[in-house]
């Protein structure tokens, strides 16, 4: 017998249960059968055109991504937009879309930890706890951690431009050297009493703006930021291992294209 779509959602939510998402999120499968017979999974962060379009090429039977293609509510399907015309591709060729995001970004050994391990980081807590049972680790959005020896921001910035094999990455000095760095892979817009409650000398994220970093300065906190897709795309390489080590027989192929350009 093959391996079903439902065999590997349940090997995925015993590692990275849906009940850890955020409450305005929407991990799950998002469109597809649960029977459905899989034999190659594309693996992506985001279900656009283009990796829609590379699954329907590649003959693949499910994409699996980070980010959700629906979050909201849907209240009709027609290729009027582009939402629906990339439901209607999927579903009419019988590809699965299966989305993990911040059940990933939460769970042990998700993108926090593996941010974590790149940058030689020593976790303290998650930047913003979700989760916290006695005799359990608490587990959250981001994390807090220390550097094994102080550094410079730039010398900083330049760490994570080369583990996460980045074309650039911004920052603003607030003028220190710096140990201890609170992170929240993704966007950590809107993160700032987190971020200043944490003790951080530094926060590295992305999708902030230049006011952002002059806040952040104005607080005695530098900021480097990495974009959205800067820290998160490591989530690719992480599932595809996943998939490697519990369905041996699976193909895999990965769509990760950060669709930024620079002059």
């Amino acid at each position: 017998m093959g391996i079903k779509a439902s065999d590997i959602i349940a090997e995925i939510e015993k590692s990275y249960p849906r009940s850890l998402a955020m409450s305005w999120d929407n991990p799950g499968l998002i469109c597809g059968h649960y029977d459905k017979e899989i034999n190659k999974v594309l693996i992506a962060l985001d279900a656009d055109n283009h990796t829609v379009d590379k699954a329907l090429e590649s003959d693949v039977d499910m994409i699996l991504t980070h980010h959700p293609m629906i979050f909201g509510s849907v209240k009709q399907i027609n290729d009027a937009d582009f939402l629906g015309r990339k439901l209607l591709k999927l579903i009419e060729n019988g590809i699965c879309c299966y989305a993990m995001h911040t059940n990933f970004d939460i769970a042990s050994e998700g993108m926090g930890d593996i941010v974590a391990d790149k940058l030689g980081i020593a976790l303290l807590n998650p930047l913003e706890k979700t989760y916290e049972q006695e005799g359990e680790k608490s587990l959250g959005i981001g994390f807090i951690g220390d550097l094994a020896e102080p550094m410079t921001v730039k010398d900083l910035s330049l760490l994570v431009k080369e583990k996460f094999n980045l074309s650039s990455a911004w920052f603003y000095d607030a003028g220190r050297t710096v140990k201890r760095i609170a992170v929240c892979p993704g966007s950590g817009k809107g993160m700032m009493d987190e971020v200043k409650v944490s003790g951080a000398d530094v926060f590295i994220t992305g999708d902030t703006g230049h006011h952002d970093g002059l806040d952040y300065i104005d607080a005695g906190i530098s900021l480097i930021d990495a974009g959205h897709f800067g820290l998160e795309h490591i989530f690719a390489d992480k599932m595809n291992n996943f998939l490697a080590a519990r369905f041996p027989t699976l193909e895999t192929a990965l769509e990760v294209t950060d669709e930024r350009q620079f002059i």
